[in-house]
């Protein structure tokens, strides 16, 4: 059993935050429509990566995959009235409709909340947006780097001192964060869809679910609205939560950020007469001092590697965790014990490895199961479960509808 295998969705939408969303829908077990531009998704192609293994070696876009798994693909000319007439009927028939459009091109082409519950009125009507619906930068397009990282402050707020350069985030991290929150907003919608018997309207914006990832550092600067300090790392408040490069070269993160910790903590690192010293005493002296005890623990992490310190925590009950590569995540045991990286497989290049969704049941299955679709794979397939016969079909590819 899988929790949505009775849920359809279409989705009209590109590059990754909302097709992520529709992917975990799809894991989840609902059939999902994507609705593709003639010509297909932007995204495809934009990053074909070599796979390796016994046989011939090939590309495939794993980047896309991973976004559009388990979909069904159907390109549709949504810039023609039979294009619109088309997916209104598949909307007639179906329980969510997510999409990435801004109002102005929802609306330009049907596909606004108000005209879709014309056409059924029990759908839930889902929205990703950069800045979102509403406001004076609603008409604003948005990439995480620019409406997730730039505009919410985080990578303000990720620099390493008021001097420090925005670090670079990595590809789709914010859609993908994006996806996660339009997930949750569309499995509460269908809950109070099927409770009331009436439409539902969810949205989300890669703005705003950017500002919840830091809700701690905003709940503080909504109510004083003082400018924020990024801290270096002799410039912390915590010495016991910091980053330190251990003897090997490789990073490790400590987290104690208790007063009660420090003795623990000093006498792990083979200094258990820092707990006497006046400038260390308490928590107060010990940031007066911080550039001093940083560079002093410096010294003491440059003694062990990272895989000796780490056992050497264990002894001691230090929270800590390895600043991991991303190929050492991939070869992890514990990343293996939860599943992290599953195996499926399609016919164009066989098994291969995907990353699973975050969500788990003890007694439901919510993994991938297949790959992304090609382009349009499915139209003919998706326009006979409409009711389109098949000589309709034809003719709708004949005139350029779909494709």
């Amino acid at each position: 059993m899988r929790p949505l295998d009775d849920v359809t969705v279409i989705e009209v939408d590109s590059w990754m935050a909302a097709p992520s969303a529709c992917a975990i829908l799809a894991d989840l077990g609902a059939t999902v429509v994507k609705v593709e531009p003639i010509g297909g998704d932007p995204m495809r192609n934009q990053s074909r990566t070599p796979k390796i293994d016994d046989g011939p070696r090939k590309t495939y876009d794993y980047h896309f995959d991973v976004a559009n798994r388990g979909k069904q693909s159907i390109m549709v000319d949504l810039g023609s009235e039979q294009g619109t007439a088309l997916l209104h009927k598949l909307c007639a028939d179906a329980d969510v409709f997510v999409c990435n459009l801004l109002t102005r091109r929802q609306e330009r082409f049907g596909l606004d909340p108000d005209t879709l519950h014309q056409v059924n009125p029990t759908l839930v009507h889902a929205t990703i947006t950069g800045f979102g619906t509403t406001g004076p930068e609603a008409w604003r397009p948005g990439y995480d780097v620019t409406a997730f990282f730039a505009r919410s402050g985080l990578y303000y707020g990720m620099r390493e001192g008021p001097e420090g350069v925005p670090p670079m985030a990595r590809t789709a991290q914010g859609d993908y964060t994006t996806g996660l929150a339009l997930f949750g907003a569309v499995v509460a919608a269908l809950r109070l869809a099927e409770r009331s018997g009436e439409g539902q309207v969810v949205e989300t914006s890669l703005y705003e679910t950017a500002v919840w990832t830091l809700a701690t550092d905003y709940s503080v600067t909504a109510q004083d609205r003082a400018p924020f300090r990024p801290r270096q790392r002799d410039q912390q408040i915590i010495a016991t939560a910091n980053r330190f490069m251990c003897g090997d070269g490789l990073w490790i993160v400590t987290n104690m950020p208790l007063e009660s910790s420090w003795p623990g903590f000093a006498e792990a690192l083979g200094h258990p007469e820092w707990v006497e010293q006046e400038r260390f005493i308490d928590m107060r002296n010990r940031f007066r001092n911080m550039p001093e005890l940083i560079a002093l623990m410096d010294e003491a992490f440059a003694t062990k590697t990272r895989a000796e310190w780490g056992a050497h925590f264990d002894e001691h009950n230090i929270v800590w965790g390895p600043v991991m590569g991303f190929d050492e995540v991939v070869n992890d045991p514990q990343a293996e014990a939860i599943g992290l990286f599953p195996r499926i497989s399609n016919d164009e290049i066989g098994e291969y490895a995907t990353v699973s969704n975050p969500i788990n049941f003890r007694s439901a299955e919510a993994e991938p199961t297949t790959g992304a679709p090609r382009r349009g794979e499915h139209t003919r397939d998706v326009l006979a479960a409409a009711g389109f016969d098949a000589d309709e079909v034809s003719q709708l590819i004949k005139d350029g509808v779909v494709g």
